[in-house]
């Protein structure tokens, strides 16, 4: 009696030794598969980019039994497993070979079933590393026996296929077939079988190993294929994606869980037109001149993005970042948005006349002295002529008559979000583009003129909620600004009639380029479309012989081109409250020409005040002017003119506390070292205005 307890006993204690843990069903186990990759989608449902998640293995998706070629699951049963249909998941034939081999001292083939493997990929205490015990082996065969009396020969198969480690980090027959043929499993060859096949038993083994290996299972006469195959095979890395990789920066910004599947708001063939177009323009300006860029196309009518394109890599020093998400200065492309606010409060027309001669303002840090792209000056040009030319006095002087800050209130309610501070931070250099903006920003707020002054985020994935816009410019406002953008005639004195601008249909558009040449930009739209362009070098270096033209303006021109090929883009209607005049100009400053206005601002000749309307105030020198007496040249030789303007009947100048004379006498001054006052006087002594310099 006490020898059958203590054989219960033992059986008992052997029992609960090997006990398996338990095993998830085929459902759970495909469920809990999570690929080391995501994947982004166009519009369409094409596939467009991928990117790795998750680094702690690679995988790709989970790949069904009938999506693997034939000649794998051959190779790989007979391999492994080659009674794999005819046992329950322990090939007692096999164990008993092995068996007798260790005891004869000869070398043993392994004993274990794809199924005793597969029992390991799903819980690795079934299978640790280095040498296993006796329980280890049995816990592995009870597990086995466990999961063929639960799932299908197939689905084992199937499982196995997706878990068994390849080479390196490969995991599953898809990063396998894709890491070491560059293939689907559904293409591998019955050679790229074999030699899988002949990987497995050891996943690091060296080519020569491998190709022993394969020849061996193949019975060839003739190995010298399967050695290069397997040289080849276990060579450089290939890349594990199917991808056509044309949004790189898309994905890394929205590729954020492991096997994901997120369809966007783009569409494949415009990205490829859009890719296209940025690498042969960079490719054309050569890496010494720019070697950075960046697009995006947009739906005017949903705000959705067509294309987006962060960067094409070639010469580029910093590929990874994002150009169509990076702040850069804007240049000249605020311009609009500030024109519009003016005509829309009534403090210009687009036939105004605005100077464009020398200015110099006073601010916190000194002089401000503004110059234009050429560093010339035009005299009196219309509003239309400044903004379609791009001339930055006359948009100084436009600021002066906004503000700063209701200008950078506006530019923040377009979208502009980089602008934190408020207007008198950035000042008047606001007006050229001294604040920072992103392509994202500049495409969803040259929208908002095409709609009217209307302005929405973009959408960049398909389950995005469209929101609703709201009103930033009025519609005439916008309208009015988007035909000065469109102006090729108005645009002919700074671009010349045929530029890169000049499209054979409708379309508002505007450069910009900002300090030392470090961005340039292009952004316009039709009807239809935005299409914005930024080219520069992201490390912030100046580009070289890069001009508002030759920069981004070919690839907005490209893109524009392609994307109205047989349907060109339209005018957009006239909106309310705008009313039509022809315009002459006095003394011929410009052509006559039919002109647009505000309703109730209609003119028809275009002249400058006469002196008498103007008020009387000091023109130079401006306050805060600094005079520096150089002890080398005579004093009666460095005495500086004080020039006037406006209506200076019964006027004085004053210097301090001494009187200069009429102000129309335009006396020259030579003053002591120090703080001077200088003001502007009529008959009674009241001031009409004061200027404040140093002379040192």
């Amino acid at each position: 009696m006490a020898v059958i307890l203590a054989i219960a006993a033992a059986f008992v204690t052997i029992d609960y030794a090997t006990y398996p843990p338990p095993l998830p069903d085929h459902a759970a186990a495909r469920g809990a598969y999570h690929p080391s990759e995501a994947w982004l989608y166009d519009r369409h449902g094409v596939l467009i980019d991928s990117s790795r998640v998750d680094f702690e293995k690679r995988r790709l998706a989970w790949t069904p039994l009938d999506e693997i070629a034939p000649a794998v699951r051959e190779n790989i049963i007979a391999a492994e497993d080659h009674r794999f249909a005819q046992h329950g998941g322990v090939d007692w034939l096999a164990l008993a070979g092995a068996l007798r081999a260790r005891l004869s001292g000869q070398p043993s083939r392994g004993a274990s079933t794809i199924t005793m493997q597969l029992a390991g990929f799903l819980d690795p205490e079934l299978a640790p590393p280095g040498a296993r015990s006796w329980r280890d082996k049995l816990r592995q065969m009870r597990a086995a026996r466990r999961l063929e009396s639960r799932w299908t020969k197939q689905q084992i198969l199937e499982a196995y296929l997706n878990l068994a480690p390849f080479r390196g980090e490969a995991q599953g027959v898809g990063a396998a077939a894709l890491g070491l043929f560059g293939k689907t499993p559904a293409a591998l060859s019955r050679e790229d079988a074999i030699l899988l096949a002949a990987l497995l038993p050891d996943p690091q083994a060296s080519p020569a190993r491998v190709a022993a290996r394969a020849c061996r299972r193949s019975h060839a006469s003739d190995c010298r294929r399967l050695e290069a195959g397997a040289a080849s095979m276990l060579g450089p890395a290939r890349s594990l994606a199917l991808d056509p990789g044309l949004a790189p920066h898309l994905s890394e910004r929205l590729l954020r869980t492991a096997g994901a599947h997120v369809r966007t708001t783009l569409d494949a063939r415009i990205q490829r037109l859009a890719v296209a177009a940025l690498r042969r323009q960079l490719q054309g300006l050569g890496g010494t001149r720019a070697r950075d860029g960046a697009v995006l196309v947009v739906d005017n009518s949903s705000g959705d993005v067509l294309a987006y394109v962060g960067g094409v890599g070639g010469a580029s020093t910093a590929p990874a970042v994002d150009g169509a998400n990076s702040y850069r200065q804007a240049g000249s492309t605020l311009k609009p948005f500030l024109y519009a606010q003016a005509i829309e409060r009534g403090y210009l027309t687009p036939a105004s006349m605005l100077d464009d001669s020398p200015i110099q303002l006073d601010t916190a840090s000194g002089l401000y002295v503004p110059q234009n792209y050429n560093r010339g000056f035009n005299g009196p040009v219309s509003a239309r002529t400044a903004l379609a030319g791009s001339l930055n006095i006359p948009a100084i002087r436009t600021l002066l008559l906004v503000g700063t800050d209701p200008f950078r209130d506006r530019l923040w309610d377009t979208g502009y979000r980089g602008l934190t501070e408020d207007g008198q931070y950035y000042g008047f250099s606001l007006a050229l583009g001294s604040a920072e903006v992103t392509l994202l920003e500049q495409a969803a707020a040259y929208r908002s003129l095409a709609l009217g002054g209307r302005w929405s985020p973009l959408r960049l994935l398909a389950t995005d909620v469209r929101p609703a816009s709201r009103p930033v410019t009025s519609p005439a406002a916008a309208w009015l600004v988007a035909d000065m953008m469109a102006d090729p005639t108005a645009r002919a004195a700074t671009f010349g009639l045929d530029s890169a601008l000049r499209l054979p249909f409708w379309a508002a558009v505007k450069t910009g380029t900002s300090k030392a040449m470090r961005d340039n930009w292009c952004i316009g739209f039709s009807d239809r479309f935005t299409v914005a362009v930024w080219v520069g070098n992201l490390e912030g270096d100046p580009m070289r012989a890069v001009s508002g033209t030759s920069g981004a303006a070919p690839v907005w021109r490209d893109l524009m081109l392609a994307l109205h090929a047989g349907a060109p883009g339209r005018a957009p209607p006239v909106p309310a409250g705008i009313e039509a005049r022809q315009v002459a100009f006095a003394n011929h400053v410009e052509q006559p020409r039919r002109e647009y206005f505000l309703a109730g601002t209609g003119q028809r000749l275009i002249a400058a005040a006469p002196a008498v309307a103007r008020r009387p105030r000091i023109v130079s020198p401006v306050p805060g002017t600094v005079f520096a007496i150089d002890p080398d040249i005579p004093p009666a030789r460095q005495r500086f003119a004080v020039a006037v303007a406006g209506d200076l009947t019964a006027t004085r100048l004053r210097l301090d506390e001494r009187d200069l004379g009429p102000a129309d006498a335009r006396p020259l001054i030579a003053a002591a070292p120090g703080l001077h006052r200088l003001r502007l006087v009529d008959a009674a002594g009241t001031i009409l205005d004061d200027v404040r310099f140093t002379i040192r």
